[in-house]
C-alpha cells in the first residue's frame, strides 16, 4: 500500500471509529467508565486563532461551527475566545500571547505564518496550554493537527484541470500556476500535489507563489503571465483557491479574453460556486468545513478534559512538521466541485441553498445545468 493510500485509509478508519464512538455516546460522555477522568470540567475556554478574512469561510463557517460544538459538548458552559489576524503574522503573535495571558484552557491555531508562530506555541506549552494546529500545520510543540489531505487537494485540482483540457492534452498546452502564500505550509502541499499530476503532461509556462493569498496579488501576477505567454496561448490556470481564481479571471477579462480557459479553485465560496454555474471557473475544491470544525471542537474539548479515548479516536493519523514528528492528526478528505456536483456537495451539506446560489442573475445558468 502506498503512503498516500495508507494515509487515506487511516483517515477513513479514524472517521469510522469517531462515528462509532459518537453513536455509543462516548464522545459526549460525562465522566462515565468509557472515558478517562476529566482533568477539567465543562467550564472551559477554547482559544480560536484564525488567519485571515480574504477567505470568507473563517468567519462564516469555522468560527460559528466551533463555537456551537463547544457549547454542545460542555452543556453550554464552555466558551470560545476568537481572534482573526487578518493575514498579519505579528498581529497573530500578539493574539496568541493575549490568550496565554488570559489563561485559556486550549488553543486552536490556524497560523498565518507557520514558522514565525513557533515561539508563541512554545510559550503556550510552557504555560500548560495545549495547542492544536487547525487547517494549517504550525511549527513548535503542538499537541495535535486537523486539516484536509492537502496534497490530495492539489492532485484533485490538477486532475480536474487535465480533464477539462480534454483527451488530446499534451506538453504543448501551457498552464499558469497561481499557488498560495509562501508562508502557508498548506500552499506548498497543494503545489506538490498539483505538480505530481501536471508534470510531464503539460507545460508550466509561468508559476507564482502569491503573497498572503490575496486576489489582487493573483490578478497582478496573472497580468504578468499574460504579457509573457500571450492571452491566446494559455490553455488553463491552476489557481490554488477561489479568491485567487477571481483575481485571475479579472486579469484575463482586462486583457480582452472572452472565452476563458479552465480555471481551478478551492474553498467553494459562494461567488466561486456561481462562477462554476456560469462556466467562468471550471471547478473548486469542496472541503467539508462542518466536518473539520466539528472534529476540531471535539479534539479541543477531549484534550483539555483528559478524555484520551475520544482524543485518540479522532487523531489516528500521524504527520510531521519541520520541528515535531508523529503529531496525532486527523485528515479530512476533499472532493471536486463542478457543475455536476454542486447539488451533492455544498447544497447537500447545507452550506448554501439553491436559492443562495441561483439568484436572479444566475437563474438561467442554473436552469441550464438542472440546478433548481
Amino acid at each position: 500500500m502506498s503512503p498516500r493510500m495508507r494515509r487515506i485509509a487511516l483517515s477513513v478508519a479514524a472517521s469510522t471509529m469517531t462515528l462509532s464512538l459518537a453513536g455509543c455516546g462516548v464522545l459526549n460522555a460525562a465522566g462515565d467508565g468509557a472515558s478517562a477522568s476529566p482533568t477539567k470540567g465543562n467550564d472551559i475556554t477554547v482559544g480560536l486563532l484564525l488567519p485571515e478574512k480574504a477567505n470568507t469561510r473563517y468567519d462564516k463557517f469555522d468560527y460559528p461551527i466551533i463555537k456551537k460544538k463547544v457549547a454542545e459538548l460542555t452543556k453550554k458552559q464552555g466558551k470560545v475566545e476568537y481572534a482573526n489576524a487578518a493575514a498579519d503574522a505579528s498581529r497573530q503573535a500578539g493574539q496568541l500571547q493575549k490568550m496565554i495571558d488570559d489563561k485559556v484552557d486550549v488553543i486552536l491555531l490556524d497560523a498565518v505564518d507557520s514558522h514565525a508562530i513557533a515561539s508563541g506555541v512554545k510559550k503556550a506549552k510552557a504555560a500548560g496550554i495545549p495547542v492544536i494546529a487547525y487547517d494549517r500545520l504550525a511549527e513548535g510543540p503542538i499537541d495535535a493537527y486537523i486539516s484536509f489531505d492537502n496534497e490530495l487537494v492539489g492532485e484533485v485540482q490538477a486532475r480536474t484541470l487535465l480533464e477539462a483540457l480534454g483527451p488530446n492534452v499534451d506538453t504543448s498546452d501551457k498552464i499558469v500556476m497561481m499557488n498560495g502564500s509562501p508562508t502557508d505550509p498548506n500552499a506548498k502541499q497543494f503545489k506538490q500535489g498539483a505538480l505530481s499530476e501536471l508534470n510531464g503532461k503539460v507545460t508550466i509556462a509561468d508559476s507564482f507563489d502569491t503573497t498572503d493569498w490575496k486576489p489582487e496579488n493573483a490578478e497582478a501576477n496573472m497580468t504578468k503571465a499574460i504579457a509573457k505567454i500571450g492571452k491566446d496561448n494559455i490553455a488553463g490556470v491552476y489557481a490554488a483557491n477561489d479568491g485567487m481564481a477571481g483575481g485571475v479571471i479579472k486579469a484575463l477579462r482586462a486583457a480582452g479574453v472572452t472565452h476563458l480557459p479552465p480555471i481551478t479553485g478551492q474553498d467553494s465560496e459562494l461567488d466561486a460556486v456561481q462562477r462554476v454555474v456560469t462556466g467562468e471557473q471550471y471547478m473548486s475544491i469542496y472541503k467539508s468545513y462542518p466536518d473539520e470544525a466539528d472534529a476540531a471542537a471535539q479534539m479541543a474539548v477531549a484534550r483539555i478534559q483528559g478524555r484520551d479515548i475520544q482524543f485518540d479516536a479522532l487523531t489516528q493519523d500521524k504527520v510531521d512538521s519541520p520541528t515535531t514528528k508523529n503529531i496525532p492528526s486527523k485528515l479530512v478528505q476533499p472532493s471536486a466541485l463542478t457543475k455536476s456536483t454542486i447539488k451533492d456537495t455544498v447544497v447537500a451539506d447545507g452550506i448554501y441553498t439553491i436559492d443562495d446560489i441561483c439568484t436572479a442573475k444566475y437563474k438561467a445558468a442554473c436552469a441550464a445545468i438542472g440546478l433548481k
